[in-house]
């Protein structure tokens, strides 16, 4: 599928590198990855079917692949991140998309609905926790403290708390494998030549190997958006992953709970952790079709 890249100013000294396709009179589905992630993280299997009904634009984040570096010169805190979503949809024309956001892109994604939800068609979160100070009401009416639901598994902790050193090509190849094993969970067998390949490709886009931490060191301050969440009428879809080791269930219902005064929807991708193998596109896909559907019916 014929693929369009275009730079994108977001701030003075900074632009960020995008890509669309699709029909460009078809409506506009922007992806929001996480920390980290290039826009290539976004699988090409998975675009290609959002495609099929939407004008799909993916982006690099800032200190990400060919978007402008700037952390270690201007620090930025990670509201920052959310104002480059508007300002991406700025930037090419868009007056409203339907947004897809994962991990830290679900936050970055409930910013711009809390912020700015007249530029929001819907919403879907994937692999990601609710800004919100509500609690959670259990199926059997326990309330539980938003700050006590289930945290990052031990495992993942552990391998981010690693040095992330510059050993060369191959040991940074291995060593991102090794995260997307971790970050699969434990359901479904874990691809790794896919992943190597993937990362090999994000390494060719991106011109360097050598991995940034500037959204670990982002400030995260000011992030909350409690009544805001709780107000808005935005369609908003959570995908539920079974196998998901950074946000697990109980969060995926949390956020439905507190979105839209309980009105969001959920639903589960079969052994899905936080990660997009093979596997999980075909009915990731399918959910967000559905979803953008029933908006737009």
């Amino acid at each position: 599928m014929q693929r369009q890249q275009q730079y994108v100013e977001v701030a003075p000294g900074v632009r960020l590198w995008t890509e669309r396709c699709g029909a460009p009179e078809a409506p506009a589905l922007l992806l929001v990855m996480g920390a980290q992630a290039s826009g290539l993280g976004w699988p090409d299997a998975l675009v290609d079917a959002l495609a099929a009904r939407h004008q799909v634009i993916r982006y690099d984040h800032r200190d990400t692949g060919r978007s402008t570096s700037t952390f270690d010169q201007r620090p930025y805190p990670i509201t920052d991140l959310a104002r480059d979503v508007v300002a991406v949809l700025d930037g090419l024309g868009v007056e409203r998309a339907h947004l897809v956001g994962m991990s830290l892109g679900g936050m970055l994604t409930q910013l711009v609905l809390a912020d700015h939800p007249e530029r929001v068609l819907s919403a879907t979160l994937i692999g990601t926790c609710a800004l919100s100070e509500t609690p959670y009401v259990a199926p059997d009416g326990t309330e539980v403290p938003a700050a006590e639901l289930p945290g990052i598994a031990p495992e993942v902790l552990e391998m981010w708390s690693r040095p992330v050193d510059d050993a060369g090509l191959d040991a940074e190849l291995d060593r991102r494998v090794e995260h997307w094993r971790v970050l699969s969970g434990s359901q479904l067998d874990v691809d790794e030549a896919y992943f190597r390949d993937l990362e090999r490709r994000i390494i060719e886009h991106t011109g360097t190997h050598v991995a940034s931490t500037a959204h670990a060191r982002a400030v995260d301050s000011d992030m909350l958006r409690t009544d805001e969440l709780a107000d808005t009428k935005v369609p908003t879809l959570v995908i539920s992953a079974p196998a998901e080791p950074v946000f697990p269930p109980p969060h995926p219902h949390h956020l439905a709970q507190v979105i839209g005064g309980g009105t969001a929807q959920v639903v589960e991708i079969p052994g899905m952790g936080h990660a997009l193998p093979s596997a999980v596109q075909g009915p990731l896909a399918e959910a967000i079709l559905a979803h953008t559907a029933s908006v737009s019916a």
